[in-house]
């Protein structure tokens, strides 16, 4: 049902952080597969991938959006889930998960979703987190708060450009406001 994909820079911590808040998911069978996009070459996310029992993609790019546009392009599922290395989702994902990608295939409507941002609680507090918060009441969700897309949504808009800085809000901004929606469930950004 969903594929999972997990741009890393070559840190081990974060990338299994993300994948321990995922096993509930494949668990109850909506996680399909994981991939772990990664390009520092330093094989530690390889190894990983391994032990996980993901599957490691290899790439040579010199941004996130060139990340995620090759996990994209590998990945098998009708449903795509981005992730930043160091996500972790909070307890009731999978259920509003599911309803969210059963509503928008029923309705036939193109709809994404991010979730909810939620900071680490044991994160230094300071004026550039203020400054954050008031930026994302603005502008909207970044890219830290993931991406739950069908692929053919995310095909027709011409997913992530691979050589363009900041790939994923220029995604969440193509998407449009009518057509994001943000999740109860909340993402905390660990390590």
């Amino acid at each position: 049902m969903l594929s999972v994909i997990i741009p890393t820079e070559g840190v081990e911590q974060t990338a299994v952080a993300t994948l321990s808040a995922l096993v509930p998911g494949a668990a109850a069978g909506i996680v399909r597969e994981v991939l772990l996009v990664d390009g520092t070459r330093n094989g530690v996310i390889e190894r990983v991938a391994d032990v996980a029992g993901c599957r490691f993609i290899g790439f040579d790019g010199p941004s996130q959006g060139a990340a995620l546009a090759a996990g994209a392009l590998e990945a098998r599922s009708p449903w795509l889930m981005f992730l930043p290395a160091g996500a972790v989702l909070e307890t009731g994902w999978i259920e509003e998960t599911t309803q969210f990608i059963q509503a928008v295939s029923a309705s036939g409507r193109e709809r994404a979703a991010t979730f909810r941002y939620a900071r680490s609680p044991y994160a230094d507090r300071g004026i550039g987190d203020a400054l954050r918060a008031i930026g994302r009441w603005f502008v909207g969700p970044r890219g830290g708060q993931g991406l739950l897309i069908a692929r053919d949504h995310y095909d027709r808009l011409g997913g992530y450009p691979p050589n363009a800085r900041h790939a994923e809000a220029r995604l969440l901004r193509r998407l449009g406001r009518s057509s994001r929606t943000r999740l109860r469930s909340r993402i905390v950004q660990v390590g």
